[in-house]
């Protein structure tokens, strides 16, 4: 089922989406209120059902907002991001990974946990 775990830090706000096993598959941004925050857990939860769009593919299909967009960075490893229906970044995996395989793995857990996760202070 996994859980959002949300924190304050020492600027602000943050949140981590975790699976069953408590490795990390979802991170966001540090946010300056508690409020947008928590607004940014519920985009995710309603964003997650958004389709994956592989980019790492020639030709690759454009999907509509929301989606998972899996890239290649500019170190060469894979990750991926989900953005809202306004394109805005509301995740991102956090790590880059080995394969696009892996990337595209860690989105589809996300896509399956998120929207029933509960939120968790730490």
């Amino acid at each position: 089922m996994g859980k959002f775990i949300f924190k304050q830090t020492a600027t602000g706000f943050k949140f981590d989406l975790k699976n069953d096993e408590g490795t990390t598959v979802a991170t966001s941004e540090v946010y300056s209120t508690e409020a947008a925050c928590k607004n940014g857990i519920e985009s995710v939860k309603k964003c997650s059902a958004g389709e994956i769009e592989n980019q790492t593919v020639e030709g690759y299909e454009t999907k509509k907002h929301p989606k998972f967009e899996v890239y290649t960075d500019k170190a060469g490893e894979f990750r991926y991001r989900l953005k809202a229906v306004n394109g805005q970044i509301v995740a991102t995996g956090g790590v880059g990974y080995k394969t696009v395989g892996e990337a595209v793995a860690v989105a589809e857990c996300v896509k399956a946990i998120a929207a029933g996760a509960p939120v968790v202070t730490e």
